[in-house]
């Protein structure tokens, strides 16, 4: 399978599921009514944000986001010079525009769980898996540049 192939698997898989398949059903399920269309605008930022995080990775980092096929080089390019973790932080902005364009608090506490798990993964697994990978040039640029925001 190609590459470009596998990132898009991956897409799909990962947070195609979490922030769009899971938010989408949950909506459909319980029959919200959109209720404050700007969320809808935080949503399309962080689907924005994600492409781009995506595109670096396979573009700049010659990897996708799942892990079974991560970025060969550590990707410090595009959204990834202001935060180490845009991809999830995109995620989260999605979520949280579901949560507000459809007024769920349901939505809500699903991405506050996100973002929980999210952090427990890059504090103990990403962060040391990346110390251990590209040694100096991972200390170096997580002293430049913040975990989240």
């Amino acid at each position: 399978m190609s590459l470009f192939a596998r990132a898009l698997v991956a897409f799909l898989a990962l947070p195609g599921t979490v922030a769009f398949l899971v938010p989408a059903l949950w909506v459909w399920r319980a029959q919200l009514p959109l209720r404050q269309p700007l969320g809808l605008l935080a949503t399309a930022l962080g689907t924005a944000g994600l492409l781009w995080c995506v595109r670096d990775f396979y573009a700049s980092g010659k990897g996708t986001l799942a892990p079974w096929a991560p970025p060969r080089e550590l990707v410090v390019v595009g959204l990834y010079r202001y935060s180490r973790n845009p991809m999830y932080v995109s995620v989260l902005l999605v979520l949280l525009g579901w949560a507000m364009a459809f007024a769920s608090r349901g939505l809500l506490l699903y991405a506050l769980a996100v973002a929980l798990a999210f952090h427990l993964r890059v504090v103990f697994g990403e962060e040391p898996w990346l110390a251990r990978t590209h040694g100096e040039a991972w200390s170096a640029y997580a002293r430049r540049v913040r975990r989240w925001l």
